[in-house]
């Protein structure tokens, strides 16, 4: 095998955030594909990848942690892979909001696998305990609280699809904290310090994708002393994650609603950043407000 040969993805998280659809997205992008691989069997199954003779350069492996020997068997096998040049493994987690998982459990009428005879948020509550540390390994976190199976299928097409999907990406999103914070941010700030349009009576319809109301939030002097000191902040901190081997980082800027200066300073970052790094903006609560 010459080195990079295989890109690996093991796709986990938190039974009931999307597993399943996740794993139909990348056997759509040409990757095979194993369900339910038991950790242990992870080191066969790379060398079974050697033994290919190239024929399986894309695979996505997805893996449930049942209990603590399944996470000695994983982290085993990982620290293993770090030894074979031949191979890229990222770790994809799927994660969504209590709320939501109960949802879908009371839906799709299943029993939690952590809680076969009890109510589905005990379930719940263990595994997010029991996959703490996963997830801070994890080089990606998607949240799908609030996404519907196509639209997470787009996502993984444009983190996968692409040959550059090594390029680290900067996506910045703002958010209200009325509505509860994002779940898959590496860095939030909150700017609910700013002077808040809301309260201008020709602002409070319009959003900080309006000239008037970016300008406004812009125009201010700690505004810009704010974003002189986050800028210097965040332009330090990205080659060093970078170096650390993540894929993405997300940058979540919230507000009250989501509506105004979050939007406003999520695309100034954008901007800003998309001189030195691939940028992407999403506003995640913008649509959210009154009468809209």
């Amino acid at each position: 095998m010459q080195k990079n040969d295989i890109k690996m993805v093991i796709v986990t998280g938190m039974s009931g955030a999307g597993k399943t659809v996740a794993l139909q997205s990348f056997e759509d992008l040409g990757y095979f594909c194993v369900d339910n691989l038991p950790p242990a069997l992870l080191p066969k199954f790379v060398e079974l990848m050697s033994e290919s003779a190239n024929k399986m350069d894309k695979v996505a492996l997805g893996i449930d942690l049942r209990g603590r020997e399944f996470f000695d068997h994983l982290w085993e096998a990982l620290d293993d892979l770090t030894e074979r040049t031949w191979v890229i493994p990222n770790i994809l987690f799927l994660d969504a909001r209590d709320s939501a998982l109960v949802t879908r459990y009371k839906e799709t009428r299943r029993s939690h696998p952590l809680a076969p005879t009890g109510l589905p948020l005990k379930g719940i509550e263990l595994e997010r305990e029991l996959l703490g540390d996963m997830k801070v390994r994890a080089n990606m976190v998607i949240d799908t609280t609030d996404l519907k199976p196509k639209e997470l299928r787009e996502k993984i097409a444009k983190l996968f699809s692409s040959h550059e999907q090594e390029t680290f990406r900067v996506n910045v999103m703002s958010f209200g904290f009325k509505y509860g914070v994002p779940i898959d941010a590496d860095l939030m700030f909150d700017v609910r310090f700013l002077p808040n349009p809301f309260y201008i009576p020709s602002m409070k319809p319009l959003t900080g994708l309006d000239e008037e109301v970016s300008s406004y939030v812009l125009k201010f002097n700690e505004t810009h002393k704010f974003l002189e000191k986050l800028t210097d902040l965040i332009s330090f901190m990205l080659p060093h994650y970078k170096r650390e081997g993540k894929s993405q980082l997300v940058i979540a800027i919230g507000c009250t609603g989501g509506q105004h200066r979050s939007v406003t300073i999520a695309e100034y970052l954008t901007k800003h950043f998309a001189k030195e790094f691939q940028t992407h903006v999403s506003h995640r609560d913008v649509e959210k407000r009154k009468g809209h």
